[in-house]
Formats: C-alpha cells, sequence, structure tokens
C-alpha cells in the first residue's frame, strides 16, 4: 500500500512538472517596439499601421518579460552573420555544416538585475521549420555573448550567440527567451 501511494505521489509530481514545463515560451512576439517618435496628424497614423504590420528584423527591439518579478529586457538583434567564420585553426563548424551568428544587445529595462546564460535561451530556425541550438567557438567579428551574463537594472550586455546548421540550411529566424529559455515570452526576428 505504501508502495502504491509514493508511487501516485511521485507520478503526481511528474505529471506537475511535465505540465510546467510545457507552459514554458508559450508566446512567441514578432513585433518590434515602435522606436520611431511620434507624428502629428495622418503621419501618426501612418506610423501606427506600418509599426502593426512589421515584423521584427536585424537591428530591432523587443520587450521580453522573465520568470522572476521585475525582470525585463529590450532584447535587440544587433548584426545578423551568415557564415560566421572562426577566429582560430582549432575550431571549426562539422563537416557538412557552417556557423551563423548573430550579435544580440541585452538592455535591462526591469528593476531586477538579470543573471542567466543568454546563449541557452537562444535558437534559429530555417525556413523548414528546423530548429538549431547553439554553438561554441570563437569567431572573427568580435566577442561571443558572456556564458553568465549579470546585468544590473538599467546595464546592458552585448555578445555574438554561435548556431552550427547544415550547409544547406536557409536560417529565416532567430529567436530569445529570457531565464535560459523558460520564461512564457520568447521574441523572433527574421534574418532573411
Amino acid at each position: 500500500m505504501r508502495h502504491t501511494i509514493a508511487h501516485a505521489i511521485s507520478s503526481g509530481v511528474l505529471l506537475l512538472l511535465a505540465g510546467t514545463a510545457c507552459t514554458a515560451g508559450n508566446t512567441v512576439t514578432t513585433k518590434p517596439n515602435d522606436s520611431k517618435a511620434s507624428a502629428t496628424g495622418s503621419s501618426r497614423a501612418a506610423q501606427s499601421t506600418a509599426s502593426r504590420a512589421k515584423t521584427a528584423a536585424v537591428g530591432d527591439t523587443i520587450t521580453l518579460k522573465g520568470t522572476g518579478k521585475g525582470e525585463q529586457l529590450d532584447v535587440s538583434v544587433k548584426q545578423w552573420l551568415d557564415p560566421a567564420v572562426s577566429a582560430n585553426e582549432f575550431s571549426a563548424p562539422q563537416d557538412g555544416k557552417r556557423w551563423v551568428a548573430a550579435q544580440f544587445q541585452l538592455v535591462n529595462t526591469g528593476s531586477a538585475p538579470y543573471s542567466d546564460s543568454p546563449s541557452n535561451g537562444a535558437q534559429a530556425a530555417d525556413a523548414n521549420g528546423q530548429r538549431f541550438p547553439t554553438a561554441f567557438g570563437d569567431i572573427t567579428a568580435g566577442p561571443l555573448m558572456p556564458a553568465a551574463a549579470k546585468v544590473a537594472p538599467g546595464d546592458k550586455a552585448l555578445g555574438w550567440i554561435l548556431f552550427e546548421v547544415p550547409k544547406t540550411s536557409k536560417i529565416a529566424t532567430v529567436q530569445f527567451t529570457m531565464d535560459s529559455g523558460f520564461a512564457d515570452q520568447t521574441g523572433q526576428w527574421s534574418v532573411k
């Protein structure tokens, strides 16, 4: 009897954890923040319509919230490299693959410090919907995003996040989610 009760409790805990994991990342935002100053009259209406229809692309910023109270970042994809070139002769993509990279800027606009490994919450996707996790390596374009970023409110972090993808894949989007990918909001940028 005790074994049955213990099994039922542990099964319930596992179901609760699985249900929690399934709800992570449930909102994908493709609309960039409106960064243009508002104008008067019909210009304002035209800008509003244009910003509603726009999908975030390289250079755009998306505001994302984390799982903790006061966690918020303005996330921008500053640059996109396809292909990204290795900075040394000892690291390179595997045969049949290439490196691509997104330079992310994370500005802490919340009231709580942001402490995370940003590359854990990033992924790239090709035109067919195949998704690719981050990779390790040094590239000639500049420094990678720190593995452990600690960003105080009002401060920012800038760095490249690297992905290894098949040579034949046409990468269409990159995504970023706070809290190592477990926050409810995900930002998505077109890189075509």
